[in-house]
């Protein structure tokens, strides 16, 4: 299969005065004086094309650090176990085993279904999201998020679906900076209603939980449950790890908070449903693919960039008002060390010179890049910024 050239928007300063804006007027002078000529006159981009897969360099992650596998799981119990143990163990072992980014070796797929990476194992609620996007699809385990990133460039996969942020928790910053490192395009959004259910070994009641397994940003959602039910709390890598590790550990003082279709997996029983502090917990993941889809007005859409900007009084005020002078409604704004450049040697007295903190900016705005005005706004932005790139333009999820 060939590797088509995808291109990828990245803007240089270039001082783009000269942009035909058409929906400011004479009141906003301040920002569009000299915006007087044709569109056609700004679009003066960078495209940078993607050639073939051999000379695309995936830049390493100097603080990934490997995941403890708990996959390998012996199948031996205790006498007292019943039948519904004992079938859970053998089904255990036919999970698909998570990639990791070493792991190179399986063949592309061969078109009959879309293969969709996530990070974790079966019982993830990013697994959850990926099904919900592709209900047909092939879903496939990673380790990390980093190798979910590369199965997608090294095309093992043909999407890849991650989290990007949660109404409780916030931002998920590693996943911001991978977006930087790697040459991949949202093209689409999935946001997913969370349950975090209380789950335990079959038989066990509620009261006999003494601690529990699961990611730190559960265990903070749960925080006030958990102090009433006064249960330690132990992190694990990933919510369906723990209910792995659970059912695995065999120990009826242990449980897990992880999502239903967990319970289901590895035979464990539902305690308590609902018990995150908020009843609204929603996370939003992003689906990333090799080539970006072509932006339509059919639906709404939203766009995500990222920008640099150079140390100046209200520069950061200037980049934003691009947005709002054409009435584009910002949803996230989000800021990342630049982690090559973190600092930057400013004169700031006669007395010596000051440190400033070099930093990423991203931004997801509602509106399509077929749209003149979302055209005219980066154009403008192109302006102040150092650096511009867009990530993608592609359809608003509205239905949780």
């Amino acid at each position: 299969m060939a590797l088509k050239g995808a291109p990828i928007l990245v803007c240089a300063k270039t001082h783009c005065s000269h942009l035909g804006v058409s929906d400011l007027r004479s009141n906003r002078s301040g920002f569009a004086s000299n915006l007087r000529y044709d569109f056609e006159r700004f679009r003066k981009w960078e495209c940078c094309c993607l050639g073939a897969l051999s000379q695309r360099a995936i830049t390493p992650v100097e603080d990934e650090k490997p995941s403890v596998s708990v996959t390998d799981i012996s199948g031996k119990t205790e006498g007292t176990r019943d039948h519904e143990s004992r079938e859970f163990y053998k089904d255990l072992n036919l999970l698909p085993r998570p990639l990791t980014a070493n792991d190179l070796s399986s063949s592309p797929s061969d078109g009959s279904k879309v293969r969709v990476a996530y990070q974790g194992i079966p019982g993830a609620y990013s697994e959850a999201a990926a099904l919900k996007a592709y209900p047909k699809s092939e879903t496939v385990p990673c380790d990390q998020f980093e190798a979910a990133f590369q199965a997608v460039e090294l095309w093992l996969v043909d999407k890849a679906v991650l989290p990007i942020e949660n109404s409780a928790g916030g931002s998920i910053h590693r996943n911001y900076d991978l977006l930087l490192r790697h040459r991949l395009h949202i093209v689409g959004e999935v946001k997913l209603q969370v349950n975090h259910c209380l789950l335990g070994l079959p038989c066990v009641k509620r009261e006999e939980i003494k601690r529990v397994f699961s990611h730190p940003q559960c265990l903070a959602q749960c925080e006030m449950t958990l102090s009433n039910l006064g249960i330690i709390r132990i992190s694990a890598d990933n919510t369906a790890v723990a209910a792995q590790m659970v059912a695995s550990i065999g120990l009826r003082d242990t449980g897990a908070i992880a999502s239903a279709r967990a319970a289901e997996i590895y035979g464990l029983d539902i305690l308590a449903e609902k018990i995150q502090d908020n009843d609204e917990n929603i996370t939003r993941f992003l689906i990333l693919a090799r080539e970006p889809i072509i932006p339509g007005t059919d639906r709404p859409y939203k766009t995500s960039v990222v920008f640099n900007l150079e140390e100046g009084p209200g520069l950061l005020f200037k980049a934003l008002a691009v947005f709002a002078l054409r009435d584009i409604n910002l949803t996230k704004i989000e800021s990342r060390p630049q982690k090559r450049h973190p600092l930057r040697v400013v004169d700031d007295s006669n007395e010596g010179s000051a440190k400033c903190f070099d930093y990423h900016f991203y931004i997801d705005f509602e509106a399509s890049m077929a749209e003149p005005r979302a055209q005219y706004a980066l154009g403008h932005l192109q302006e102040f910024a150092t650096f511009l790139r867009v990530l993608g333009s592609y359809p608003m999820d509205r239905n949780p």
